[in-house]
């Protein structure tokens, strides 16, 4: 059985670890991190040109299932994984991490979208931006001072007032503490990943009584199963291979 997983999450380097070598694994990633942290089993790196090209790269290569795991806001290859698996008529999975949730004593503010999230940051200073590099142009015409956190150099527009922090987590609290104290944050911005390793900003921004503006993350494709866990997503590929 050979099982094609998309994405570089934790997720899906887990979910990899568990299904090789009694399965065969190709994990496919991006390419949007210089230096990935690599997946048991074969490992392709870069696009495979649009909807299409996935469907083509599954049939050459006898591909028996797909599981979408990339980032729950790597929106355009999920709705490309559901027109190529239907193309190709292999079973298509999205194992999406749960999202975060608010806890007594958090300010949280829901948007829609980057662009809202500018919007947003009227009447703050000092913003603690955590949304990625890939995000920076929605907040190039706002007046604030940011602090903007990526595992690789940001490229093209950013906003004028911009220090940059080079840094891949998981991240500690009291790393985050200190970090929304020496910077003076009274703002955070940051997409609804769900994940543990970025969690701890969420806690000190309610200890130090920080907003925090939150992206909603975009739906699954209409139709396509979901589960929440790698070992779910383990258990929905036995289920295919013992047929």
């Amino acid at each position: 059985m050979h099982v094609l997983i998309l994405g570089g999450t934790t997720e899906a380097r887990a979910l990899a670890g568990l299904l090789h070598p009694g399965t065969r694994v190709t994990s496919s990633l991006a390419g949007r991190v210089a230096a990935p942290r690599l997946p048991a089993g074969e490992v392709r790196i870069g696009g495979f040109g649009g909807p299409e090209g996935l469907a083509a790269w599954v049939r050459e290569h006898a591909v028996d299932a797909v599981i979408d795991a990339t980032h729950p806001f790597a929106e355009r290859i999920s709705f490309h994984a559901a027109r190529a698996a239907a193309s190709a008529h292999v079973p298509l999975l999205a194992l999406r991490r749960p999202g975060w949730v608010p806890g007594e004593g958090d300010d949280w503010r829901d948007v829609g979208s980057l662009e809202e999230a500018a919007r947003a940051l009227d009447g703050f200073g000092r913003v603690f931006l955590t949304t990625g590099r890939m995000g920076l142009a929605a907040f190039a015409d706002r007046p604030e001072w940011f602090l903007a956190r990526s595992v690789d150099a940001p490229e093209g527009t950013m906003p004028a007032r911009t220090e940059v922090l080079l840094d891949r987590g998981p991240f500690t609290l009291e790393g985050e503490r200190e970090l929304i104290a020496r910077h003076r944050i009274d703002v955070l911005v940051t997409k609804d990943s769900g994940a543990a390793a970025t969690a701890p900003k969420l806690t000190a921004a309610r200890e130090a009584g920080v907003p925090v503006v939150v992206v909603r993350r975009p739906p699954v494709p209409e139709g396509v199963p979901t589960v929440a866990s790698p070992r779910e997503a383990a258990a929905w590929a036995g289920e295919l291979r013992r047929g």
